[in-house]
């Protein structure tokens, strides 16, 4: 049910959370698993919390040097965050993401859910790839959670509104949502855009853009609709540039 979902660990700085994060994938029935720069990955570490059953999934993680090598063929990225406010806004529970992840799933299309490492989580810059986030909510006695805890909370979620109705087949290609590459392309583009305007300030013009990639982000942009707004992107830098002209 789960078959196209990715959970992606970002900088993990401890084998066995691999491992113990395996073993949960398993019980929710995700076997996608992606490392990323791993601070000391260790496999022989990360068997032992894994259990028979989660070894499979451990020898054929792949692994990655960036994150966005290893969101490569994701329409939507899902980035878990513990802290919220400033430009974290719009933040999911794990049972509000469900039925958007899940929704997706159905429609044919990958998905990953990011985590960070232990210690840190995600930057602003890596969150800046990832279509929402998402936040567990705990009590303010105790907020720090186990990797391998966090990834379980999120998947069951997943399996249990996958479980609702039987996967419903993928729509024509025209119809499916683009891809992280594509929407990266088309945030790129639309930088470009805006400061041919001068909507974004030239200082600093990635800060500046972070509310409009936290809105596109909302958005789930079909392949068609990504060539009707490139298209205007390119017809609008024309005329900022013949106006530059005169």
């Amino acid at each position: 049910m789960l078959s196209n979902l990715s959970v992606i660990l970002f900088g993990t700085k401890y084998p066995e959370n691999v491992g113990s994060s395996a073993r949960a994938m398993t019980n929710m029935g995700c076997s996608n698993l992606t490392l990323v720069s791993p601070a000391s990955w260790d496999m022989e570490k990360a068997m032992p919390l894994a259990t028979v059953k989660a070894r499979d999934i451990v020898e054929k993680a792949a692994v990655a040097n960036t994150l966005s090598e290893a969101l490569i063929g994701h329409a939507k990225v899902y980035g878990t965050t513990a802290r919220t406010g400033g430009w974290r806004k719009g933040v999911l529970t794990p049972s509000a993401a469900a039925p958007l992840i899940v929704k997706q799933l159905r429609a044919g299309e990958k998905v990953a859910i990011v985590f960070g490492p232990e210690d840190r989580g995600l930057t602003n810059d890596e969150t800046q790839l990832c279509s929402r986030l998402i936040n567990i909510p705990t009590s303010n006695e105790n907020s720090s959670l186990n990797l391998s805890q966090a990834v379980l909370i999120i998947l069951y979620e997943c399996f249990r509104k996958a479980l609702d109705k039987p996967y419903a087949p993928a729509g024509p290609p025209e119809e499916r949502s683009t891809s992280f590459e594509e929407q990266e392309i088309l945030a790129a583009n639309l930088q470009e855009t805006l400061l041919a305007i001068d909507f974004l300030k030239a200082d600093n013009p990635d800060y500046w853009m972070m509310p409009v990639r936290r809105f596109m982000s909302r958005l789930d942009i079909k392949r068609n609709e990504f060539n009707l707004l490139m298209g205007i992107c390119r017809q609008i830098k024309w005329i900022a540039s013949q106006a530059d002209k005169n």
